[in-house]
């Protein structure tokens, strides 16, 4: 018999069109019994591509997830649309279920492999990329970050362009002692195949990545049985608010 599992996917970008070019880039990685719903922030960004947006960003994944929570208590897993995973921690800490990013998975899958390079849109990543590596443990097996000036929006947007200028960056983070690069972006979901000929190793979808990881498990366990806030967060809307202890 097939066992049901429900997981959401939340885009912490107001992206409705990125929305669905992951979910359409993803569904095909999905077993039976596996149900994926979809849901978009409504505040913040088009595009997260500086801090401040990627700020925002987490406040509108963890209201978007406690609305989400309040018709659909059953949650298996929460897969973050985003590589730079705004609101990973806060949203591990609060939810009884696995929690992953498309930049934390990207680092598990990639780190089997050994050191690894980054490719992503818009320069402001690469100091918050950095950043997220060391925080999750992953700073010594990440050896380069090469970014691209096009957001991952710009990228999105025009697919002939971001094969051309992802292709270079990608031969140009193939640095001696790097075994894979990693092709980070929720814009940049479906371009490895197009660029991987052009590129002597394997580049790692972070898409596909995260939701491999997110169904294999392996990931940090639920230190509660039920989601829910610690702390009362009156900055947030009353669906958050009804989730606190």
């Amino acid at each position: 018999m097939t066992v049901h599992r429900q997981f959401l996917l939340i885009n912490p970008n107001t992206s409705e069109d990125t929305t669905h070019r992951l979910y359409q880039h993803i569904s095909p990685w999905l077993p039976p019994g596996i149900e994926l719903d979809v849901r978009t922030v409504q505040k913040g960004a088009r595009y997260i591509s500086c801090e401040a947006s990627h700020a925002v960003a987490a406040c509108a994944l963890l209201e978007t997830w406690a609305d989400y929570l309040s018709v659909h208590p059953a949650l298996d897993g929460v897969l973050i649309g985003c590589f730079g995973d705004p609101g990973l921690f806060a949203l591990r800490e609060s939810s009884a279920c696995q929690v992953t990013g498309l930049a934390e998975a990207s680092f598990m899958e990639a780190s089997q492999r050994g050191p690894f390079s980054i490719v992503t849109g818009g320069v402001r990543w690469k100091p918050m990329l950095r950043r997220l590596a060391l925080s999750l443990g992953f700073g010594d097996a990440l050896r380069h970050i090469e970014t691209v000036t096009q957001t991952g929006a710009e990228l999105q947007a025009d697919p002939d362009m971001a094969v051309q200028c992802l292709t270079r960056a990608c031969q140009a983070a193939a640095l001696p002692g790097v075994n894979s690069i990693i092709l980070g972006g929720a814009g940049l979901a479906g371009y490895a195949p197009l660029i991987q000929p052009h590129v002597s190793l394997p580049l790692i979808d972070s898409a596909e990545a995260g939701i491999r990881v997110l169904l294999a498990g392996g990931l940090p366990q639920p230190s509660r049985s039920a989601s829910g806030f610690e702390a009362r967060l009156n900055h947030l809307n009353p669906s958050v608010l009804s989730l606190a202890d």
